[in-house]
């Protein structure tokens, strides 16, 4: 799960989906309370209790992810989960997705903007990403929100397996506040840009 990759801030595109993927599956990253993260990751599956009818969003990159929990300290967010989903899956979402935000120069206007994410099932939206440090960068981060149908459908149909990497984040944490930085940088999951099948468009803001 892990490989040696820079995080420096280099010449990236201000969008671009940066993440763990094989031929056939992409891993996101959500956290969760213990009660409902360690079940998941016990049985490879989102228990009964993980409620299919809300948003749910998943991230790509697992800075951002620990940018968001706070390295699995924040409550609420303490089992810190990788989660394959298939590519198939990831696919369709991005294809039904809306952008989160009305963007003057993509919507038409903000009435038709408003319609189209009502009928999404999966939003888009694109946060800075994140250092070792947890500093912002230059580039976006992806993070795809889910709900109705693919909520459902991310949790009974596209989730492959599910993985408690809470032990690696808290490993990775310790070694960025040591001071090892190169050593932390090492263990990081091996994200590179996702290539969306062809005809797909990214949703993307006009501006950074």
């Amino acid at each position: 799960m892990t490989a040696s990759v820079s995080v420096s801030a280099t010449t990236r595109p201000p969008h671009e989906i940066r993440a763990l993927h094989t031929a056939d599956t992409v891993t996101v990253y959500q956290a969760y309370t213990p009660s409902l993260g360690l079940p998941a990751a016990r049985d490879g599956r989102f228990p009964a209790a993980w409620k299919r009818d809300r948003m749910t969003w998943i991230k790509p990159s697992f800075l951002w992810m620990m940018y968001r929990c706070g390295w699995g300290t924040k409550e609420g967010q303490e089992t810190v989960l990788a989660i394959e989903i298939t590519r198939e899956g990831f696919d369709w979402a991005l294809a039904h997705a809306e952008l989160s935000h009305y963007q003057a120069g993509v919507h038409p206007d903000r009435a038709t903007w408003q319609r189209d994410l009502r009928r999404a099932p999966a939003r888009v939206q694109w946060d800075p990403e994140r250092d070792l440090h947890l500093n912002r960068l230059p580039h976006r981060s992806l993070q795809l929100g889910l709900a109705g149908e693919a909520s459902r459908r991310y949790a009974d149909e596209w989730t492959v397996a599910v993985h408690d990497v809470t032990p690696l984040a808290r490993e990775i944490h310790a070694r960025v506040r040591a001071g090892a930085t190169r050593e932390a940088s090492a263990l990081l999951p091996a994200e590179s840009p996702y290539p969306l099948p062809d005809g797909t468009p990214l949703p993307v803001p006009t501006t950074a």
